[in-house]
């Protein structure tokens, strides 16, 4: 790369995490914030890979249901009536303020988490141990966060931001909650990861085909050393995300596995926010042909 180019995307990335762009509309917002991680415009109209295909999405596939869609208490009652109840984690309260929520009333576990964000988690292993003040600067700073302005994902502007508990998962066998994440399209599962060690610094991400077989692929978080078991309801998973795909050009549907039992994560959209290149970049282009882009809706 050159001295000069390298430059440039130094300046792009400064403007993006200073949020000195943030008045910009969303077309050269998305090309300055590309520039700076990928060293290169999105070819918007003629987009090949499948990050160029996610931002196309963004400003031309505004289909109104991906607003209920990505809200993760909304989502709830979507998922219920497509693929059935038992599938949802229990909800255990939601609530528009911190200073609303009535400890007393929520178990020993629980899990909390911002209706409109992603990352904005409280893990609650045990009560007596909780960190009220940490737990409030968390949610509060999540819930003031306008997620749609950091990578504009349009569907978040319009999900109300609000606080949920959800009861506290994990698996007895591995000690921890496995994410499974299929990439979707029009309603066919093409390729999964398997998220693990999450919550500590050495997160590991493995992608797999549809038999399960390891795929030579690495984004952001390098592959685990450890052999992954195949979870145990996989082709009920596949069957599950093909359901709730359908009529989507592309979406990851993500799945736990805890204790024998399949439970809905969430739909995401523009997987990664469509800003994190493919350290192996032929996947890029590959991932990129299975996504068919629809007829515009603005």
């Amino acid at each position: 790369m050159s001295k000069k180019k390298h430059g440039m995307r130094r300046i792009a990335g400064y403007l993006v995490n200073h949020k000195l762009i943030n008045w910009m509309p969303d077309k050269p917002y998305l090309q300055i914030f590309y520039y700076a991680e990928f060293g290169k415009f999105i070819d918007f109209k003629n987009p090949q890979t499948f990050n160029e295909k996610l931002n196309w999405l963004k400003l031309h596939y505004r289909k109104p249901e991906l607003i209920t869609l990505v809200d993760k208490y909304e989502v709830k009652n979507y998922i219920a009536s497509k693929i059935g109840e038992q599938y949802v984690i229990p909800t255990l309260g939601v609530w528009d303020k911190f200073e609303d929520i009535d400890f007393d009333e929520l178990p020993n576990q629980f899990v909390l988490k911002c209706t409109h964000d992603s990352g904005g988690l409280v893990v609650c292993k045990d009560k007596s141990q909780l960190d009220l003040k940490k737990a409030k600067e968390k949610i509060e700073k999540s819930l003031a966060n306008n997620y749609y302005l950091w990578t504009r994902e349009w569907s978040y502007k319009g999900v109300k931001p609000r606080i949920i508990a959800e009861k506290y998962m994990e698996d007895q066998e591995s000690r921890e909650l496995r994410d499974y994440k299929f990439f979707c399209f029009n309603g066919e599962p093409k390729l999964m990861f398997v998220a693990t060690e999450r919550g500590v610094k050495n997160t590991k991400f493995d992608f797999y085909d549809m038999q399960f077989n390891h795929m030579n692929i690495v984004q952001h978080y390098p592959n685990s050393v450890s052999t992954i078991k195949k979870p145990e309801h996989f082709e009920k998973m596949i069957k599950l995300a093909k359901k709730l795909s359908e009529g989507f050009p592309h979406v990851r549907v993500d799945f736990y596995e805890a204790n024998g039992q399949v439970y809905f994560g969430e739909m995401t959209f523009y997987h990664f926010g469509a800003i994190v290149p493919f350290e192996t970049k032929e996947w890029d282009k590959k991932i990129g042909d299975w996504l068919v882009l629809p007829e515009k809706i603005s």
